[in-house]
């Protein structure tokens, strides 16, 4: 499934002040953003891919727009997908970004 491009240069643009940002295809045909080596956030179709952490994971997808993301059928306890209706404004983006940001800088 191809991204959204739209999506994919809205986290660009968060990510630009960043030297330590790597962007990845996936299998299954997404992008994720790699921060410091580590998956922190993608798109994957027109959803948002987002690195919260096993322990972070249940009150994320107690919000609304969010569903657990799939891979070979098995959910990935460490990711949300956010639909776009739940990242559609830049302050909602930002702060699934930095979600993800903090996970993988260790603030979890």
């Amino acid at each position: 499934m191809p991204w959204s491009p739209e999506t994919a240069e809205r986290v660009r643009r968060l990510l630009a002040d960043r030297d330590d940002v790597v962007e990845k295809r996936m299998v299954g045909g997404g992008l994720s953003f790699m921060v410091a080596s580590r998956m922190c956030c993608g798109v994957a179709g027109d959803a948002l891919m987002v690195r919260v952490g096993a322990d972070a994971a249940p009150a994320a997808l107690a919000e609304p727009h969010v569903t657990p993301m799939v891979l070979g059928g098995q959910p990935l306890d460490a990711f949300v997908l956010v639909a776009p209706e739940g990242h559609a404004d830049d302050a909602a983006l930002i702060a699934w970004v930095a979600r993800g940001l903090a996970f993988v800088s260790g603030g979890r």
